[in-house]
């Protein structure tokens, strides 16, 4: 983190200037972003079942957006192949919690450990391709790991298997104990994301995704600054896919290993603001709100999901927060740098 630097010419009245990544927006931001996680995790002693239930399904997809975002937006590495983490971590709990008999909590970090793991091997073919061909390639083995866990009648071949761990708990108790540890989850990836864009790996992230070659002449390592990205978008997902798991008590391989799952990542972070970290926020609360409204109507639901993606991909490319930071030029995390003035009189302003 770079400090405050006064500037300014000895022996002169000039006025002094300051470097700074605080902003008056960002501590409103990130103070009122506080604010709101503290009332959420008091939410499911005020509202009803169906309302924290629906709020998991939101933290969700607010956790897979941010890291696809990290991928895609920072890291220019279109994944349509998140869902095979996905799968892996909701079957990593079952096995560890039914099998081994290990405590939940404990089973969901080893779901996220799972997935990291294999995303190792994983990145080493997908890093040899480029572009749309990335893309595809991390769908096909997606569907490689699919194909190969429905192999396995242990863990309910191409039915599914149920999560008995939890299912002697309250159902109350259960989707409240859901509920807060995706709420968790959330939050730690916000700040891992919000750390990695302030750090140098998020530097070089973003020199990679602008130009390979010249980041590679820079001395940036590329394919290890994306192997960690990649990794650590992988660990989430085992986690989203854990969370699945447990909130629901049962993992079929048709829905965890869903192309739809890369489909809402996408339209999440394509409608928020790509390339952004307040964008998948902005995003996954358009989407969980249109995902609350039209769900009853069945195929129409997603036909409209995909005219209002089609909509900001070719008329609003930067997503709402980015048509809204270039006009009002809003920042709601402490990322970027600010140019300030001090005058003799001790006020600040944007020089």
């Amino acid at each position: 983190m770079i400090p405050s630097l006064p500037l300014r010419a000895k022996g002169l009245e000039t006025p002094e200037y300051t470097v700074r990544r605080w902003t008056r927006m960002s501590i409103w931001g990130t103070s009122g972003l506080g604010v709101a996680v503290v009332v959420m995790a008091l939410l499911p002693f005020m509202v009803n079942l169906s309302v924290t239930y629906a709020m998991i399904d939101f933290f969700i997809l607010l956790l897979l957006a941010m890291t696809w975002n990290m991928l895609a937006g920072y890291g220019g590495m279109v994944s349509v192949g998140q869902q095979a983490y996905i799968g892996i971590g909701a079957y990593a709990v079952v096995v560890f919690a039914d099998t081994f008999g290990l405590n939940i909590i404990v089973t969901i970090l080893l779901a996220a450990i799972v997935s990291a793991i294999l995303a190792f091997p994983i990145s080493f073919f997908a890093f040899r391709l480029v572009g749309g061909y990335f893309a595809i390639g991390t769908w096909v083995l997606a569907e490689v790991v699919r194909l190969i866990v429905v192999q396995f009648p242990q863990i309910g071949g191409g039915s599914g298997v149920s999560l008995a761990a939890m299912s002697d708990l309250p159902k109350e108790l259960r989707i409240a104990f859901s509920y807060w540890i995706a709420l968790g989850a959330a939050v730690i990836v916000l700040v891992v994301c919000v750390w990695l864009v302030r750090s140098r790996i998020g530097l070089a992230l973003t020199a990679v995704r602008d130009d390979v070659t010249a980041a590679s002449t820079s001395g940036v390592r590329v394919q290890s600054v994306r192997r960690r990205v990649f990794i650590f978008a992988a660990a989430a997902a085992g986690v989203a896919g854990a969370l699945v798991a447990i909130s629901t008590l049962r993992v079929q391989p048709d829905s965890v290993f869903s192309v739809q799952w890369s489909a809402f990542m996408i339209f999440i972070v394509v409608v928020g603001g790509v390339g952004t970290l307040e964008g998948p926020i902005i995003g996954a609360i358009i989407f969980w709100a249109l995902k609350q409204l039209l769900a009853d109507y069945g195929p129409l639901y997603l036909i409209l999901l995909g005219i209002v993606g089609i909509v900001f991909v070719l008329f609003v490319r930067g997503g709402v927060w980015g048509a809204v930071s270039r006009r009002k030029r809003l920042e709601l995390f402490p990322v970027g740098y600010r140019f300030s003035r001090s005058d003799k009189d001790g006020s600040k302003q944007a020089p």
